[in-house]
């Protein structure tokens, strides 16, 4: 047994393969029959020609497909890719042709958009429909290929080196592969209750001495948060609950239902929505031991009203980012408004200078956050970047996250912002996190994006992109109530006001879409 996700899978599928693996909706497999089932799409695979090192997309909605096929390209030593199911053609044409995928399972509700690329990138050859029968010629549907498949195993042996990609990205440029190793990122997102395994061998013996613990991942399995949830998950032996997209009352119901004890959203955008619904309906959510934000921050008045709703569940926020893992954790208070504070997991965790160099403790240097370690090896097709984001100092090669940081004296990080989105304002630098917290602190303010605009005397001036929760506030409102929070080079000098915030799936902020809107509002 190797620190293989499919190793490790197969070993506890074979220590407790009676208990449940994965609900979603009315669909209940244990994890011998997961394991049947990705082991049938494996050999599908397999037989189409999808060989070790290969690429093979996934551009579904979460479901047991979804669930499927990262293992079983796995299986087969294939690469799982996943993509963005809200992409139009020009992003799934790039996304397909960087990935160099050989092979894609799409959901059948997209074939308009994939058939209309997939004949314009060279390496796609294989098709599988899930939910539908296709009408892309050469295409096959998801029952078919498992119909006669074979639901053994029989695969060749695999290596802690075999790869896993995750795409990322794509609120400020086009989305990129991140390239992890399988032991490497094992490693990286490991549980941080649970002291890291030794060997391969201690996973299985983790996961079979788990509890009966239930655990919902909210976020879509586009996004890499949501697969991680999903392995950390396995590996405690847990039962693993998806909703097939995200939808408050659903994720309710379900979890009531199936008396979840975990759940893992991403920030705000997700927190919102589902705060607005608890408090419409009637749920029991007293099995919710834990509710916990990762790849996206909750700001202080919406985790604030979580825990007002939620009193005896304990609400976490997670820091990290696909290349680096899991690798903090928020000090308790912090809050982007307030000041973003986070504790070190490992203590491959720090802040570094411009010149590469770790920040001394208190002495206010600002550098960025760095991990050195589990790490990701770097970005696919793009050495470029892969050389300015993973640096070697003095042998010692680091990840650089972008975030603007500094380490307290007692060894917390304060986080400021990401540095690709700071707006310098005549010499001042101004985080979009920061005022975006402190504009849903507002009444009268859902949701709200921040971003710069040009300006002729002082280069950029702030400005933001707001969704009113009701009546649109006055523009003079929200500049007395963040000249209340903020130092007024911070305060929004102009307002766009709209229908809907544009995220993505996971809740990640479009910066490109919010710039635009800003810049015609201005």
């Amino acid at each position: 047994m190797e620190f293989n996700h499919a190793d490790l899978f197969e070993g506890v599928a074979d220590a407790i393969g009676e208990r449940v693996a994965l609900v979603c909706g009315d669909r209940r497999l244990t994890y011998a029959e997961l394991d049947e089932h990705a082991n049938r799409l494996a050999h599908h695979l397999q037989d189409a020609g999808v060989r070790p090192g290969r690429h093979v997309a996934i551009q579904l909605y979460n479901g047991v497909e979804y669930a499927a096929a990262l293992l079983a390209a796995l299986k087969i030593r294939a690469v799982p890719v996943n993509v963005n199911y809200r992409y139009v053609e020009s992003e799934l044409l790039y996304v397909y042709r960087d990935s160099d995928s050989v092979a894609l399972l799409y959901d059948a509700e997209f074939e308009d958009r994939v058939a209309a690329v997939a004949p314009r990138a060279p390496e796609l050859r294989h098709l599988i429909a899930v939910g539908g029968a296709p009408s892309i010629p050469g295409a096959v549907g998801y029952d078919e290929a498992l119909r006669n498949a074979d639901g053994t195993r029989g695969f060749p042996a695999r290596s802690a080196d075999d790869r896993y990609i995750i795409y990322t990205g794509g609120t400020t440029g086009m989305p990129k592969g991140v390239m992890w190793s399988t032991e490497q990122m094992l490693l990286a997102f490991w549980n941080p209750a649970y002291p890291p395994p030794a060997k391969p061998e201690d996973v299985v013996e983790n996961a079979r001495g788990g509890g009966p613990m239930v655990m919902m991942p909210v976020a879509p399995l586009m996004h890499g948060a949501a697969q991680m949830a999903t392995w950390i998950a396995w590996f405690m032996g847990a039962t693993l609950v998806y909703t097939r997209k995200f939808d408050a009352a659903q994720v309710w119901r379900t979890i009531e239902r199936e008396k979840v004890n975990s759940l893992t959203i991403t920030g705000d955008a997700m927190a919102i929505p589902m705060a607005d619904e608890l408090e419409r309906g009637t749920y029991d959510t007293s099995s919710l031991l834990a509710y916990v934000s990762t790849g996206a921050i909750f700001t202080g008045t919406v985790r604030d009203r979580i825990q007002r709703l939620l009193p005896n569940t304990m609400i976490l926020d997670r820091f990290g980012s696909t290349e680096s893992g899991s690798t903090a954790a928020a000090v308790a208070g912090s809050t982007p408004e307030k000041g973003l504070r986070f504790a070190p997991d490992v203590e491959d965790v720090t802040v570094l200078d411009d010149a590469l160099r770790p920040v001394e403790p208190g002495s206010g240097v600002i550098g960025q956050v760095a991990r050195t370690g589990y790490i990701a090896q770097g970005y696919y097709n793009d050495p470029e970047k892969t050389a300015r984001t993973f640096p070697v100092v003095d042998g010692r090669r680091w990840l650089l996250t972008g975030d603007i940081a500094t380490v307290e004296e007692d060894g917390s990080i304060a986080v400021y912002g990401r540095g690709s989105q700071a707006i310098n304002t005549g010499g001042e630098k101004v985080f979009p996190e920061e005022v975006e917290a402190v504009l849903k602190g507002h009444p009268a303010v859902y949701d709200a994006v921040v971003t710069g605009v040009p300006d002729e005397r002082w280069g950029s001036r702030v400005a933001a992109v707001v969704q009113p929760s009701g009546d649109t506030p006055s523009s003079a409102d929200l500049d007395a109530h963040c000249r209340r929070e903020l130092s007024g080079y911070k305060v929004p000098r102009v307002y766009a006001f709209v229908d809907e915030v544009k995220r993505s799936p996971a809740g990640k902020a479009d910066y490109r879409w919010a710039k635009q809107i800003a810049e015609e509002a201005q």
